[in-house]
């Protein structure tokens, strides 16, 4: 007789014990490290379950999970029931914890001059053949919350919806937002239509009680600020 054959699977476990319904009703917090691999791989082997599986994996690192992101897809795949899709899954969702630690880490950019907004922006810009236009979006201690693409086009210009614009500002909460956008001509000079989108973004986000700090015209070289030059 299969010693096995009675065991429950997880279909079988009252409906909070599940991982994905734990999950649901009680929130993230209330899952053991186990539980939550569980939900990575999705099923276990003839033998365990999901779960189960998932503790023998964890066991084998001493429950240490800086030890469990060093194994690679080959040492996961070992593993009964875990195929290359699921080790591929551990892999990522290690890989997506270690990136937000180091982030967090990181100090957030703070913005004192249209030096600092070139310095961070011109790796977006960089031997681009055609058009784009970004937002940074800051704090109000000008610090920086988000770099976002807005548009892209051609060589001559491209299309800005200001709209676009204003609600990627409010759905962050901003309270200022600087401008960016490059001429692949290299030519740093405003045309009239820049220096009219600029006033009528301007005009539009005070509306929202935001600021509209700067308007950078950006090259491989060089840069224009219309703050700097009076133009806002």
């Amino acid at each position: 007789m299969n010693t096995y054959a009675s065991k429950l699977s997880i279909k079988a476990w009252a409906e909070e014990d599940r991982p994905r319904e734990k999950l649901l009703q009680k929130g993230r917090h209330a899952l053991s490290e186990a539980e939550l691999i569980a939900i990575l791989i999705g099923s276990g082997n003839k033998k365990e379950t999901a779960v189960e599986l998932s503790q023998r994996i964890l066991a084998s690192c001493s429950n240490d999970l800086n030890r469990l992101a060093q194994l690679s897809i080959q040492d996961l795949m070992k593993f009964n029931g875990v195929g290359e899709a699921k080790a591929i899954s551990i892999v990522a969702a290690l890989e997506i914890g270690r990136r937000k630690k180091e982030t967090a880490a990181k100090p957030k950019e703070k913005i004192n001059s249209s030096k600092d907004v070139y310095h961070i922006i011109l790796p977006r810009f960089e031997d681009l053949p055609h058009e784009e236009f970004w937002i940074i979006l800051l704090n109000k201690s000008n610090t920086v919350i988000s770099i976002n693409p807005i548009s892209k086009g051609g060589v001559a210009g491209t299309v800005v919806d200001i709209r676009i614009i204003l609600k990627t500002a409010i759905d962050s909460l901003a309270s200022g937002i600087i401008l960016c956008h490059n001429h692949p001509s290299g030519n740093i000079q405003p045309s009239e239509q820049d220096i009219k989108l600029t006033r009528k973004l301007k005009e539009s986000a005070m509306m929202m009680d935001i600021q509209i700090l700067d308007h950078l015209i950006i090259t491989n070289t060089q840069y224009l600020s219309f703050a700097d030059e009076g133009l806002l």
